[in-house]
């Protein structure tokens, strides 16, 4: 992306990190008063933008899933794109197609939401096949190609896509390889009963319009301070024997024998390794976040389970003995020593 420095850039590397820090600090603390209870995936929604991925949030109806992306647009300079998925969803509805401009003898292509920096592809599994596969090269190449044109799409790209878990009738369930393009896959619960006392004070006041949008009284983050914070993430200390640990928990999940041979047999097909840079990557910004200038196996232990658990797949035996990607993803991390 040409542009010219940031202020972030400018200053020294402590003054810098130290009002980058500050600046995201800032934006948890905002997201927080807008997005009730949810404080986990408001982490894992700094932690995607940190680390330059997408993300696939699982949860019931009502749970400020599309609430929590939308404040977080409205607190960028970053436009924001909303598509509801249905079955009769179009490929060209989601990248754009090109028009047939009749006055000048031309087409035209009419960009579509994906080209918008922050985009919810809402109830992703109600599209079939084809429109989830128009996300792959979007995601995977950070570009799009239409007829015999390729489009790049914005520096900032961050696709937040969610599906409804309780309903599977009339669902497409993603494919292995569009899975494995999200950064993380997020589950999302209900709150507890002193959060839900809350969110409803916080709907009365929203009603009355005695609580003014947030977002209006803030200035929204630049861009810029964006991509120095991810400089700064990959600036993070991460020992070799972290980095060892890391590595050895994915590679486990394809040859759990060394370790465990019951639970080799319950793993039809383990991370790639574009989960081992989805870990090191989130374990990094999530230390970032705590204000520390190094990785430890918490960061990593702690992570995991979002990184890895769409990655880690069940075999047909284990599916049917009640395991899923959560409890076996939990027995790696079990039977992996820490260095």
């Amino acid at each position: 992306m040409d542009s010219q420095p940031s202020p972030a850039q400018l200053d020294p590397p402590d003054v810098a990190g130290s009002r980058l820090h500050d600046v995201f600090h800032g934006l948890r603390a905002s997201l927080a008063q807008t997005i009730v209870g949810q404080s986990e995936l408001i982490e894992r929604l700094l932690i995607a933008l940190l680390a330059d991925g997408h993300l696939l949030v699982e949860g019931a109806p009502g749970l400020a899933k599309t609430t929590a992306i939308r404040a977080l647009a409205e607190r960028l300079q970053a436009e924001f794109a909303r598509v509801q998925f249905t079955p009769d969803l179009l490929p060209a509805d989601l990248t754009g197609t090109e028009v047939w401009r009749p006055q000048d003898g031309r087409f035209e292509f009419q960009a579509g939401p994906v080209f918008h920096p922050i985009l919810l592809a809402d109830e992703i599994n109600r599209a079939p096949a084809k429109v989830q596969s128009a996300l792959l090269e979007a995601m995977g190449e950070r570009q799009v190609t239409v007829g015999r044109h390729t489009y790049p799409l914005p520096a900032l790209f961050l696709v937040m896509a969610t599906q409804n878990p309780i309903e599977q009738e009339g669902t497409f369930p993603l494919p292995e390889a569009q899975l494995d393009r999200f950064l993380m896959h997020v589950r999302v619960g209900y709150p507890e009963a002193a959060t839900e006392v809350e969110i409803l004070r916080l709907a009365r006041e929203r009603a009355r319009n005695d609580l003014q949008p947030l977002a209006q009284a803030l200035d929204r983050i630049p861009l810029e301070d964006v991509f120095a914070a991810r400089s700064a993430v990959l600036d993070l200390h991460l020992a070799p024997a972290l980095e060892r640990y890391l590595v050895e928990l994915v590679l486990a999940s394809r040859d759990a024998a060394r370790y465990d041979p019951q639970l080799a047999r319950r793993i039809a097909w383990g991370a790639s390794p574009r989960g081992s840079i989805a870990l090191e990557r989130c374990a990094r910004a999530r230390a970032w976040l705590a204000g520390r200038d190094y990785v430890t196996p918490d960061d990593i232990r702690a992570i995991a389970p979002d990184v890895l658990r769409h990655r880690v797949l069940p075999s047909y035996e284990a599916t049917a003995e009640g395991w899923d990607g959560d409890r076996l993803v939990a027995a790696l991390l079990d039977v992996v020593p820490l260095p």
